[in-house]
């Protein structure tokens, strides 16, 4: 091919690109951005009722006392659950948007960290579609929709969790390369608090988490020369002692006591019926996760990024190969299939926790499989960066690259758009019920509100089903409906009776 018809095609490229990440964009955050907006149709239902009216009748402190004496021991899941229902419902409605704006700018921040490693120019508008594409899937991808991102009691146990793990992730970064022992002395006891604020928030985060900061611990060690220094090792132990110190105090917490007091006697689970019901419960689980193929978007946007990056890499001359890495080959493929096993063990040990603390039926709450989907989501889109980045460098020294490299791009683009469309039906599914429930709730809310002014002290109420959630009367026996006495609680009445 002659260098006009290269330098044209090279021109061509260079203006697909944007074309195909802004297309990115603004798929998926139109969906994203559609979640944002439900908020504020976002009425209290199942533990929203319990945390609200705790959060106004005892403070955060309050709330927070309470969950460590009488519920379950996760003090930082209470706080941040008096803090979002401290000033009545706004919180709850503002949540979805602060994750969504949170989680893109710490995922943005860590992509540019991540390209920079591999020695190429990060293109924040495919940085920007990445982050959005992979949230999309996140969101909308399971069976439980309205739970990972609207539901503010599952999202402070499980959402936010991720949202806290990128941000930790781009401290342990950013402390490593400090060169001042004091500052990095700081950003070390910041892992460690962390640490223990992520083990009495969510024991599911805290066991993926504490499972790859050990394995990255351990690869980090400088004999395997994969880092220079004690600093990354020094930093996952910290994290991970924070975490062990945080589900300490939680399991040992009169809370947690009492909860497990209620659950009825059973087979240890380490017996073999046990065992043998978990792996089954884990491969039910993978079962809906791999039916599910929007997940591959992720890979799909991760390939564009890569492509889209290696634009601006350097290529080497003809008949060069590039330096080498200092680390050792086996250092790096372990290294490489890392997020694997994370994924694998971390979603098994999740499946683990489910079974213990809900039974045979556990492993169906999915808005828990986010702790584990996120970095198999994130570990996607890194293996699809790799994959652009070896295909641009391999054709950009080959004669096809002026025809294969749009013609990959073009796929990749189609590829993530079509993952997208995939989640349009159950967002718009969502939406219509959200917004239903919204208006239905806010009549009963008025009425409800008017009865007990005038003095009635036992109200009917109507139960307003969404997202799989439980409302009052979900139980026959009125003593042990704890639904049915959070909404009394939140209306100052005695009790409520069914309409």
């Amino acid at each position: 091919m002659s260098t006009a018809s290269t330098e044209g095609m090279r021109r061509f490229v260079r203006r697909l690109l944007p074309v195909a990440g802004g297309s990115l964009v603004a798929a998926a955050g139109a969906l994203i951005a559609v979640g944002c907006f439900l908020g504020l149709y976002l009425r209290p239902t199942s533990d929203d009722w319990c945390a609200a009216w705790k959060s106004r009748d005892l403070g955060v402190l309050g709330i927070t006392h309470d969950f460590y004496a009488t519920q379950n021991g996760r003090i930082t899941n209470a706080f941040l659950s008096g803090i979002v229902y401290g000033e009545g419902l706004a919180g709850m409605k503002i949540l979805p948007t602060v994750i969504a704006i949170a989680f893109t700018v710490g995922l943005v921040l860590l992509g540019i960290q991540f390209l920079r490693c591999l020695g190429v120019k990060p293109p924040v508008l495919l940085l920007v579609a990445a982050s959005l594409a992979v949230q999309a899937v996140i969101y909308y991808g399971g069976t439980r929709s309205y739970q990972v991102l609207l539901w503010a009691p599952a999202t402070i146990s499980h959402t936010v969790p991720s949202v806290i793990g990128a941000w930790a992730l781009l401290l342990a970064i950013w402390t490593v390369r400090q060169p001042r022992a004091a500052v990095r002395a700081g950003g070390f006891a910041a892992a460690f608090l962390i640490g223990f604020a992520i083990g009495t928030l969510s024991e599911s985060f805290s066991l993926v988490s504490g499972l790859l900061a050990a394995c990255a611990g351990l690869l980090a060690v400088p004999r395997l020369k994969l880092a220079r220094t004690w600093h990354p090792f020094t930093w996952c132990l910290l994290w991970c002692s924070g975490i062990v110190c945080g589900l300490i105090v939680l399991t040992t917490s009169p809370g947690a006591r009492w909860r497990r007091a209620q659950q009825p006697a059973k087979e240890s689970m380490l017996s073999s019926g046990e065992l043998r019901g978990t792996y089954e419960d884990w491969l039910h689980m993978w079962d809906t996760v791999t039916g599910q193929w929007a997940y591959l978007g992720a890979a799909a946007v991760g390939l564009l990024l890569g492509l889209g990056a290696g634009l601006a890499a350097p290529v080497p001359a003809p008949g060069k190969r590039e330096s080498g890495p200092a680390a050792p080959r086996k250092m790096l493929v372990a290294l490489l299939l890392l997020p694997v096993l994370v994924v694998v063990l971390g979603s098994f040990a999740v499946v683990v926790g489910l079974r213990s603390g809900y039974g045979p039926s556990g492993w169906t709450y999915a808005r828990t499989w986010t702790n584990y989907l996120v970095p198999m989501e994130l570990a996607l889109c890194a293996y699809g960066v790799l994959l652009g980045v070896w295909a641009r460098r391999y054709l950009a020294r080959r004669g096809p690259a002026a025809v294969a490299l749009p013609a990959g791009i073009v796929v990749a683009a189609g590829l993530g758009l079509a993952s997208l469309a995939v989640l349009v039906p159950s967002v718009k599914q969502l939406t219509t019920a959200t917004v239903t429930r919204a208006v239905a709730w806010d009549a009963q809310n008025f009425r409800i509100r008017t009865e007990a002014a005038a003095g009635a002290t036992d109200l009917g109420y109507r139960p307003l089903h969404i997202g799989s959630l439980a409302e009052p009367f979900f139980t026959s026996a009125y003593e042990r409906d704890w639904v049915a006495a959070c909404v009394s609680n939140w209306y100052g009445i005695e009790r409520i009776h069914r309409l």
